[in-house]
């Protein structure tokens, strides 16, 4: 496999299109408001309760700026929210450099925009291992797939998309964009990667630590086995 070598970027990225889709919702109802105030034109993807959130947040003008994931992608959410953005347009929208004309090519045969802005945070797993009488499938349920997915692409494309995975950064973002005529640097999109990749390395070893701690009898106890 070729493995691209990318020579030329932009220092300062444009920010039009934002994926948000949070567990956390605390700063939302200020850090969405400004990016629009700074940006009118942005385009918000979200999904499940973000989306809702987001629309109470935005009011009149949610029909304009916000998007459902689904109808962006065409693919509507599976039962239980298991499959939400594990999309080709949202990892194209992601992974996109932009001075490589083949990726330029896809985005246009796919009709799918190159996504600047990723804002998310992931479910609960610490919290819900914590509680006592915590069992393996609620555990299992609460490990984030599509979540990780969207950060380490965004982290990974840092030299174009910005990772956000904590709310506290928010203010400093708004800061940057409004110095920079509503533009990430390379510097600030380097910092959240860091911070992004250390988020999931975290997070992954939080799951590996409890399953760890498991014993095949303790799993086979939460589940009733089908006749064969």
């Amino acid at each position: 496999m070729a493995i691209n070598r990318v020579e030329r970027i932009d220092d300062r990225a444009d920010l039009r299109h934002v994926l948000v889709s949070v567990s956390d919702k605390r700063g939302l109802d200020t850090f969405v408001p400004e990016l629009l105030r700074l940006n009118p034109e942005v385009r918000i993807f979200s999904t499940g309760g973000t989306f809702s959130h987001l629309e109470k947040i935005l009011g009149g003008s949610a029909g304009r700026n916000l998007t459902q994931v689904s109808d962006y992608t065409g693919q509507p959410e599976t039962q239980g929210g298991l499959v939400k953005t594990l999309d080709f347009k949202i990892y194209l929208g992601l992974l996109t450099e932009t001075y490589n004309p083949a990726h330029q090519a896809d985005l246009k045969r796919t009709k799918s925009v190159p996504i600047d802005m990723v804002v998310v945070n992931l479910y609960p797993f610490r919290e819900t291992v914590s509680k006592a009488g915590v069992t393996v499938e609620e555990a299992r349920g609460n490990i984030d797939i599509g979540g990780p997915c969207m950060i380490r692409a965004a982290a990974k494309n840092f030299i174009r998309v910005a990772a956000v995975v904590d709310p506290s950064d928010y203010s400093m973002i708004i800061s940057e964009l409004k110095a920079s005529e509503g533009k990430i640097s390379l510097a600030l999109r380097f910092r959240l990667a860091q911070k992004a990749f250390a988020h999931t390395a975290e997070y992954d070893r939080a799951i590996a630590d409890y399953l760890s701690g498991q014993s095949p009898a303790g799993v086979s106890a939460c589940y009733r086995y089908q006749s064969e």
